[in-house]
């Protein structure tokens, strides 16, 4: 049997108040007190209250549909940013649309293409980290599609992005492997193109130059941001005739990819070269020895980026904002050479 949902006009009917205060309550708007909100509010509750969103959508030009486009699903950091964004979404009444790119420009841009954009109100999206050219996502914001970016996000794109500090992440990280006494410190950065990369690339670099110790091309290397990656850039940067004897990796997938590798040579991490990474993933705690990281505020940006979303949504000429939120340090063994 279907199960029967009040409707407004049942709510107005309860409370002996009219169809269009309900209305006004239930929207929030200005010219209704938090007295009868809260009331109407009580009111829905109590009578299984359900918007019907197929009816406010023809009047309103309105589908309650937001599409989601992320590079990955299965690691922690994009499962933690989509939490996030499912809460504040699923609170206000949207459906997400989740799309994802696999890290492929080509895969992204037929996304784009494959989109009704009649049944979205919106787009919550992290670039793809082959993407270099964002010209697609511009045409969609002037078509009048309002998108928001959060952690690979296009800079040249006219609209709301939230990121993690990324520049003041890599600098604290770098910083604490100096203080920890490494003085040849490696970066195994992300793929060139990406903001996130060239500002974890700039902070590294300024901490190196605060300390006046060298920085090396040879120790800088652009790959992926798997495991694999870092695997595989661990054992180029130990076929150089001159050595680091620290690390520090763009995220803590590369970073725990590099550990391995130095277990297969028979180099203690930590003792012998310090490791540092970017996300505080739960495989950093679990591993051995244990990885510090900079812990990324996933959850948060998640929730950051659909709130501005709906902001964008709800008023169109809303300003774009850029909201950049910290991270933390967190110290394990990896760092610690006296262990």
């Amino acid at each position: 049997m279907r199960r029967h949902y009040a409707t407004i006009k049942d709510i107005a009917r309860a409370l002996n108040i009219s169809v269009s205060t309900v209305s006004r309550a239930l929207r929030d708007t200005y010219d209704v007190n938090a007295e009868t909100r809260q009331m109407v509010l009580d009111k829905a509750a109590e009578l299984n209250y359900r918007p019907n969103f197929n009816a406010t959508g023809l009047v309103k030009n309105s589908s309650h549909n937001v599409a989601v486009l992320l590079p990955a699903i299965t690691n922690y950091y994009f499962s933690t940013v989509f939490t996030g964004i499912q809460e504040v979404a699923y609170r206000h009444g949207y459906n997400l649309i989740l799309h994802v790119t696999n890290d492929d420009a080509e895969r992204e841009l037929n996304i784009i293409r494959s989109l009704s954009f009649s049944s979205l109100d919106g787009m919550l999206v992290s670039v793809s980290s082959q993407a270099d050219a964002c010209d697609h996502f511009q045409e969609i914001i002037d078509d009048g599609v309002p998108v928001v970016f959060f952690d690979r996000v296009a800079e040249h794109v006219g609209t709301s992005k939230v990121m993690q500090d990324d520049y003041n992440g890599a600098f604290e990280a770098t910083e604490h492997l100096i203080a920890k006494g490494y003085r040849r410190i490696a970066h195994l950065a992300g793929p060139q193109g990406l903001t996130f990369t060239a500002n974890r690339l700039q902070g590294y670099l300024d901490a190196l130059r605060k300390h006046k110790l060298p920085v090396q091309e040879s120790w800088i290397i652009h790959s992926g941001f798997g495991q694999e990656s870092g695997y595989q850039d661990f054992q180029q940067l130990w076929e150089l005739p001159e050595k680091p004897d620290a690390i520090f990796a763009v995220n803590d997938r590369k970073a725990v990819g590099a550990m391995l590798a130095m277990k297969e040579m028979k180099i203690i991490p930590g003792k012998e070269v310090g490791v540092i990474g970017f996300t505080n993933d739960p495989v950093s705690a679990i591993i051995s020895p244990s990885l510090s990281t900079i812990a990324e505020p996933a959850y948060e940006i998640g929730r950051v980026s659909c709130q501005l979303l709906l902001n964008h949504i709800r008023k169109k000429n809303f300003v774009a904002e850029e909201v950049v939120l910290p991270g933390k340090l967190i110290e394990r063994e990896s760092t610690q050479r006296n262990r």
